[in-house]
Parts: C-alpha cells; sequence; structure tokens
C-alpha cells in the first residue's frame, strides 16, 4: 500500500513503482470508481467510436435475427432505413 498527498487542484502523482507495474504512461487514462469505502483507481483504454451505415445496420440485424417474428420486426426496421432487405445479403432464420 502507499500512501499519496493530494496537490493543487485535486493532482495525485501516482508512485513510479506503481506507474511501471501496472503500465500507466504520461497522458494516459484511468478510470476513478466510487466504491462503499473509497475511490478505485484502474487503468483505462479509449476505443474508436464506430459509425455503421444504414446498409451496415441492415446486415446487423438482418443477420442476426433469431426467429421468424424476429426476422419480421428486422425487415420492417431495414424498410424504415429506406432499404429493400432484398439488397442485403444475409441469411433468414
Amino acid at each position: 500500500m502507499e500512501t499519496c498527498k493530494i496537490g493543487r487542484n485535486g493532482t495525485v502523482v501516482i508512485p513510479a513503482k506503481l506507474r511501471r507495474r501496472f503500465g500507466l504512461k504520461d497522458g494516459g487514462l484511468v478510470i476513478f470508481e466510487e466504491m462503499k469505502d473509497g475511490l478505485t483507481i484502474r487503468p483505462a483504454i479509449a476505443l474508436p467510436v464506430e459509425v455503421y451505415s444504414a446498409r451496415r445496420k441492415a446486415e446487423f440485424l438482418l443477420n442476426n435475427a433469431a426467429d421468424a417474428a424476429d426476422y419480421k420486426r428486422a425487415l420492417r426496421a431495414v424498410r424504415k432505413l429506406g432499404l429493400d432487405p432484398a439488397d442485403i445479403p444475409h441469411k433468414r432464420p
């Protein structure tokens, strides 16, 4: 266990030994998680956000339909996207 002081603007210096152990680098991201008895600090990663086209959304909807009722819902949703389900490559459940 390590003890640190809280500096100006809430700055906390994480001891070098712990930074090395957990792979924390300058400018890296951490997560502060509130617990019943205090805070937990964990390394974090940032993932890029994927933006899907209407056609790609239609592929997901149609290919992931689990049963006939789900497939019907997917067909309606694809049509709402302004696409013809027949033009989207997929397998019916």
